[in-house]
């Protein structure tokens, strides 16, 4: 383990609101290993499952967005109202995709020569991604909210 520690700091006035130890190397590597279990139980779930899953993720949003924003402004200075709109926007993504991903990702049929010819969208894995710090959530659901479903 090591001692060095990750500080948030309000940028408006300097005070550490908290700190994070970072994780080892094998701590990443047990992380991901367990993220790559969970997709293989996850590939398997339904689309009801998944967009109830992704109803109520928004609507902790949504009953969170006052506290998020605040935590965003006093994090990285964004002023509070772009911070409640970018949850508020989280929140609509999830429902978005709740809503409309099982017909984004049905089987599409398509001309062919051959007997049969289609497209199939199928899970790819576990996706790492690191994100600019502008739009905190956003980066985040953006890219989590299709994936999940």
């Amino acid at each position: 383990m090591t001692d060095q520690t990750i500080k948030s700091v309000n940028p408006a006035n300097g005070t550490v609101i908290e700190e994070f130890t970072p994780h080892t190397p094998a701590e990443v590597t047990a992380i991901i290993n367990q993220s790559e279990a969970c997709f293989t139980d996850w590939r398997k779930t339904s689309f009801e499952h998944r967009a109830k899953l992704l109803m109520k993720a928004a609507d902790v949003l949504e009953a969170n967005a006052d506290r998020y924003a605040a935590d965003m402004t006093a994090e990285m200075g964004k002023p509070l109202t772009q911070a409640k709109a970018e949850v508020n926007k989280c929140a609509w993504v999830c429902r978005h995709y709740a809503e409309q991903a099982e017909g984004y990702l049905a089987d599409e049929i398509m001309e062919s020569n051959g007997s049969k010819a289609y497209v199939r969208h199928l899970p790819l894995g576990v996706l790492l991604a690191v994100m600019p710090w502008n739009y905190p959530f956003w980066q985040v659901f953006r890219f989590a909210a299709p994936i999940l479903m």
